[in-house]
């Protein structure tokens, strides 16, 4: 497949984040509310569950994306599980190989793995992590976890993890190949994903035809390596769906813009200290430009990247977005910013009866 071109239907994806900007109610609460968005996405018939990795701020709360989708693993009948992502710097490989080989049984093999390798200061920092060697790290990791699913065992001998000769058990049940995923931001990331063999998971922050470009060195890096086509792509977004165009936009520019601002601070982008990490270069040059631009502008071009605005609107964003980037799978942020949980309700539930059902019924 080239990038642009994968039709038929879209899965599509619902992700719970747990964020808690300016702690306007106890993290107790932000738990029960998005338990209870993440408990309608199977009844509401979305394809897949995600959630992602973070820690130490209020940007997002779950330390522990494996255990939240063991959670709703046990809650749920068939909906897939997906990670967007986990973080392999900070966590010993071996554990993860186990946690991905037990989920996958428990769940009857409904796990979509995302990994990456992170870009939170303040994170590598609580794990005592140089972010310098993330990159490396991650691909040692990514080496070890990804080869050892598939024999059955870790075994690996690199600059940062020797691990001995030793089972994963329980056993992997079946091949995670064709549903394992990487996180790239940076050319150079996805030049390392093609090599690993890895489909690519684009979390929007640069223009879609930025997006598109990259994407077409990956998939001859994916060729040369692996002989084969890479894997569509699956695409992420923060959606706001409403009947009312204006009420759509106004509400998308406040909670997406929200969102923004607690990216912003989470990772401390528009300080200087991405340009001086080593494997961070590109991170660097987008905090230079969002100095250059402000606050203001950079909040403005990353909501319109996002998929806001009627059902219609929703739908015609998500089919431009494919046409672009070749995804299978789009997965929709619906709960961020402080946003009123009513109004993500609301949101989740129009987009499902109004926009789900014609994205997975393409032809």
């Amino acid at each position: 497949m080239q990038n642009g071109h994968h039709t038929g239907p879209l899965g599509v994806g619902l992700a719970a984040i747990c964020q808690n900007p300016e702690q306007r109610i106890s993290d107790y609460n932000v738990y029960k509310q998005e338990m209870r968005l993440a408990d309608l996405a199977e009844p509401l018939g979305f394809d897949s569950l995600w959630s992602v990795e973070h820690h130490f701020t209020d940007y997002t709360m779950v330390p522990d994306v494996l255990q939240f989708l063991t959670y709703m693993a046990g809650r749920t009948k068939k909906i897939k599980l997906g990670t967007m992502v986990v973080v392999l710097p900070w966590h010993d490989p071996m554990r993860v190989a186990e946690e991905i080989s037990m989920l996958d049984i428990m769940s009857d093999g409904r796990i979509i793995l995302g990994i990456g390798r992170g870009a939170g200061a303040v994170e590598f920092e609580g794990f005592r992590v140089s972010m310098g060697e993330s990159r490396d790290r991650f691909v040692e990791a990514a080496e070890m976890v990804l080869t050892g699913l598939e024999k059955g065992y870790c075994e690996y001998n690199g600059k940062f993890y020797q691990q001995p000769h030793k089972a994963i058990r329980p056993a992997p049940h079946k091949s995670l190949k064709g549903r394992t995923y990487a996180a790239a931001v940076s050319p150079e990331s996805s030049e390392i994903m093609a090599k690993l063999g890895l489909g690519i998971l684009i979390i929007p922050q640069k223009p879609w035809e930025a997006v598109a470009s990259e994407l077409l060195m990956y998939t001859d890096v994916f060729r040369k390596t692996h002989g084969v086509d890479a894997p569509p792509t699956v695409a992420a977004g923060w959606v706001f769906c409403d009947k009312d165009k204006s009420r759509a936009r106004d509400l998308a520019q406040q909670y997406i813009g929200n969102y923004w601002q607690s990216a912003v601070k989470h990772y401390n982008f528009g300080s200087e200290h991405f340009s001086k990490t080593k494997g961070y270069e590109y991170y660097g040059k987008m905090s230079e430009q969002m100095n250059q631009v402000g606050i203001e502008t950079s909040s403005q071009f990353f909501t319109n990247l996002q998929v806001w605005g009627t059902p219609e609107q929703c739908f015609e964003k998500i089919m431009d977005i494919r046409a672009k980037v070749g995804c299978s799978d789009f997965t929709g942020v619906f709960s961020y910013g402080g946003m009123p949980y009513e109004e993500s309700e609301r949101s989740i539930r129009l987009f499902a009866s109004d926009v789900m059902p014609r994205l997975q019924n393409l032809n």
